[in-house]
């Protein structure tokens, strides 16, 4: 975990840099006046992390400091450490990796999410880390509108030695839901992965498509072994926040998986979908290889963020 810990700091920087000029250079040994909890609260909000949540983090912040009688910028930075780390713990499950129970039925994530969010390489990569745990894994290209996607996840299947059940493009992703569900009982797989195409989050039709793929799944594996995974562009900021809460208004989230979470994205937008959605961050995406796929570690990424070291 170090040593994913020592690349997140790296990959971090940029993110650092844009946390609205970098809140960690705020803790540099100004006096805790007026003026430094003024900007510590607009830097927040411009950083993604949102305007009510900014406000509560400060004003806690500053309680803290009062009562503890904080003078020391590095003491006052760890304090807001452990704020940012305990507000991303309110949500169970956060930064738990997918584990398959025993049993006789696979494991199903139905992968979502807006075009280009990196849905399709995020199976991939979730494929692969299954096979390195020893967990047969099965694929399904249910993103039938477009010839690529049945090909860039056919590209991750072959790659990783996992079967993807494809059909033609124009195909019902319901009925490749359907195949590589039987695919995957027959064949005794612990995980079916489903890719779906991207959509507009405010298109009824397409979402009126993906209620159907989830009706077929959960009608067949049950509701307690399927997990609705949305995959977040991280770049978004505050419009990812907005597309995850419409999300979650037609189907019901299990959990987020941030992408793009490096040198292009702000900081604050895992605490707004922690805060708003309460639906666990559960892995976070630092490149393109399929081990910069990692559980989001909240107390590892809230040090990273703030130039400061995780607890051992």
């Amino acid at each position: 975990m170090m040593a994913f810990f020592s690349r997140l700091k790296d990959s971090l920087k940029g993110v650092k840099d844009r946390w609205s000029g970098g809140i960690a250079s705020l803790f540099s040994g100004k006096a805790f006046d007026d003026g430094f909890w003024e900007e510590l609260e607009d830097r927040l909000i411009s950083g993604d992390v949102g305007a009510e949540l900014s406000e509560e983090l400060v004003g806690t912040l500053k309680r803290e400091a009062r009562q503890r009688g904080i003078s020391s910028p590095e003491a006052l930075k760890e304090v807001f450490v452990s704020l940012i780390s305990e507000e991303l713990l309110s949500v169970p499950g956060t930064g738990l990796p997918f584990e398959p129970d025993e049993g006789d039925t696979p494991l199903v994530l139905l992968m979502i999410g807006v075009n280009g969010s990196g849905k399709t390489t995020s199976a991939g990569k979730l494929a692969t880390q299954f096979l390195k745990r020893g967990k047969r894994v099965v694929m399904a290209a249910a993103d039938t509108f477009r010839a690529a996607a049945i090909e860039q996840l056919q590209v991750w299947g072959e790659r990783a030695g996992v079967r993807v059940v494809a059909q033609s493009q124009g195909s019902d992703p319901a009925a490749v839901a359907f195949d590589a569900w039987q695919a995957a009982r027959a064949s005794g797989a612990d995980v079916l992965i489903v890719d779906t195409a991207g959509r507009l989050h405010a298109k009824h039709n397409l979402m009126e498509e993906l209620r159907k793929v989830h009706r077929v799944l959960e009608r067949e594996a049950g509701e307690a072994r399927l997990r609705t995974v949305l995959v977040l562009d991280s770049v978004l900021g505050q419009n990812s926040v907005a597309q995850a809460e419409t999300f979650n208004s037609i189907l019901p989230l299990s959990a987020v998986i941030l992408t793009k979470y490096d040198n292009t994205a702000k900081g604050g937008v895992v605490l707004s979908v922690a805060r708003k959605l309460k639906v666990p961050v559960r892995y976070i995406g630092l490149g393109e290889g399929a081990d910069d796929l990692s559980p989001f570690d909240p107390v590892e990424f809230a040090a990273a963020l703030m130039e400061s070291e995780p607890p051992r």
